[in-house]
């Protein structure tokens, strides 16, 4: 089992891979490199393979399906994962791992907002897009992790093997981010000097459609992780919607002692049955996801208890 293993994920990184893998040769020498080629079709593999990498395939298109693979097949006691566009720099990687080896972390996250991200992306939304999925990811579980979409992590073997990966996209760091959050992982942001692609480099983020996915994700989590504090909400607004019918009848009422518009009154009526079912809905899930956390804290101790 190797101590420190590098992940780099890969589609079509022909012109960086084999800068990327000699940085982190040299900054990790005792490392393990792996390149998951994510059916590339400009010899991403080859080139990899002379620069010394070990090399596997995952045909399933996707950064998550390649992470799932990754996680799933490779040993180590702490896991680095960086990008194969030779964005992120390798000398903080010597200091990400030793947070993990040595100081118990179980996600470290290189932060990339804080310090040269927004100066060196060329792409404007881009930015737009990590601010407003970082706020809304601090604001609906109460955290305050900087950068939630950087591809720059360290992480524990603990992490790596009691996370369910259910993303097949660019959605992955969201749902990392958000299941470590939930379940109480540590985690620590360290900042790191970002720069932009080299020229012949091409993202393979599209910003609306994975933005789009992004923000389905953190929905969907939500609604897991959180499901009182979700269906509460729309239990909140059924009531708020209802109510707002209901005052012009209940005025007419108190005016005349009539209540001539039985429609609205009905309709009212079936928005507020919504709403209530909506809030049982969220007290029995908030049990299930409870009862889902205590369960995972068992496996977590019964792994930690097991001999080595």
């Amino acid at each position: 089992m190797a101590k420190i293993a590098v992940l780099i994920p890969c589609y079509n990184e022909s012109n960086t891979i084999a800068k990327v893998i000699e940085n982190f040769r040299c900054a990790l020498p005792e490392a393990e490199i792996f390149v998951y080629d994510n059916n590339s079709t400009d010899h991403t593999d080859e080139i990899a393979r002379r620069a010394g990498a070990t090399v596997r395939y995952e045909r399933r298109q996707g950064k998550g399906n390649v992470i799932r693979s990754m996680f799933r097949d490779i040993d180590a006691d702490c896991y680095l994962m960086i990008d194969g566009d030779d964005t992120y720099p390798a000398e903080n990687a010597r200091t990400m791992c030793d947070l993990v080896l040595n100081d118990g972390v179980d996600m470290v996250i290189g932060d990339r907002l804080s310090t040269t991200y927004y100066e060196q992306n060329r792409r404007p939304f881009h930015n737009v897009g990590n601010l407003l999925v970082s706020r809304l990811i601090n604001k609906l579980f109460h955290s305050n992790v900087k950068d939630i979409m950087t591809g720059y992590r360290a992480f524990s073997r603990t992490f790596v093997k009691n996370i369910p990966i259910l993303s097949h996209g660019f959605e992955i760091e969201t749902e990392m981010t958000i299941h470590a959050l939930d379940k109480n992982f540590l985690i620590k942001e360290i900042p790191i000097a970002y720069r932009n692609r080299p020229e012949g480099s091409v993202s393979k983020l599209n910003t609306y459609s994975d933005g789009v996915k992004v923000l389905i994700t953190i929905v969907r989590l939500f609604r897991d992780y959180k499901p009182f504090a979700f269906f509460g909400s729309l239990f909140a607004v059924c009531m708020l919607v209802a109510f707002g019918i209901d005052i012009p009848i209940i005025i007419e009422y108190m005016e005349t002692g009539l209540v001539p518009r039985f429609p609205t009154l009905i309709v009212s009526g079936v928005i507020a049955t919504i709403g209530v079912i909506f809030f049982f809905c969220g007290v029995i899930l908030d049990v299930l996801a409870t009862k889902h956390r205590q369960l995972f804290e068992l496996l977590m101790n019964r792994q930690t208890n097991l001999p080595k």
